[in-house]
């Protein structure tokens, strides 16, 4: 089975995590952390900056690593290095999904997210339990 290597942005702002609504493929509709592949000769840190700029036209600063997750579909593995970031400047655009949400913790549940975009889901949930 083929891997894929991704990146996905964990957008905070206050007690609030951004949730994006996948605008195209064979999971649109679908609820996930914006983010994408990592490129040839690309660290992690510098594939969420460059995706975020392409996804959300927007400029992000990366703080920390929060979880690697791995997750089988049908057709692929996908391994996605999940990072805490902000934005730089409150504005972004959606150029790739069709819709976008801040969600605190206590409505997190209340979007249909993707697979394995729940196990980030779950990593956020043990975080705040420290």
């Amino acid at each position: 089975m083929k891997t894929i290597d991704v990146v996905a942005a964990i957008i905070e702002k206050g007690d609030e995590i951004l949730a994006t609504q996948r605008g195209y493929g064979e999971f649109e509709g679908g609820w996930e952390f914006p983010g994408g592949k990592v490129e040839a000769g690309e660290t992690p840190e510098q594939a969420i900056v460059r995706e975020i700029k392409e996804e959300l036209n927007a400029e992000i600063a990366v703080r920390d690593f929060l979880v690697q997750v791995e997750h089988d579909y049908p057709t692929f593995h996908l391994n996605m290095k999940c990072y805490l970031c902000t934005l730089k400047d409150a504005s972004f655009q959606l150029l790739e999904h069709h819709a976008a949400k801040w969600l605190d913790l206590a409505h997190i549940e209340s979007v249909d997210w993707l697979p394995a975009d729940v196990k980030v889901v779950r990593a956020l949930e043990k975080r705040s339990e420290l």
